[in-house]
Parts: structure tokens; sequence; C-alpha cells
């Protein structure tokens, strides 16, 4: 069977982790929304508990694309 439509095209390193970033951006900006409106307990420490895991994976994915475009 011939294939109609051609995969993709694969994302180097320093691409996926831009993307990466731009998800996590939106998933911090998403839940930062969620916490804000829903003020009641333990809805609001669970999200406060979201944010802050987003926010550690971030700054990973930050600090790994530094360093491989300080690589190129």
């Amino acid at each position: 069977m011939l294939k109609i439509v051609p995969d993709p095209p694969l994302n180097s390193l320093e691409d996926s982790l831009a993307i990466i970033s731009e998800y996590l951006v939106c998933a911090h900006t998403i839940t930062q929304q969620l916490v804000f409106l829903n003020a009641q307990q333990p809805m609001q420490a669970m999200g406060l508990a979201v944010l802050h895991e987003i926010e550690a994976a971030r700054g990973l994915v930050e600090q790994t694309l530094a360093r491989v475009q300080t690589r190129h």
C-alpha cells in the first residue's frame, strides 16, 4: 500500500526543546487561570503544586536549551 502523506520531518533537539518550552508556557498560563478562578481548597493548593512543577520543568528545559545553543 502506498503512503499518500509523507511523515513529518523530525525535529532537532533544539527545536524540540523550544516546542516543549512553549507547551509549558501554555500549561502554566492555563493552570494559573484555574488556580485564580477556583479559590476553594484543596483544588487551589493542588493547582499551586502543579504550577510549581511546571515552573521547575520549564526551568530545566530552558537551561538545557541554552546548553544546546552554546554548543552550536
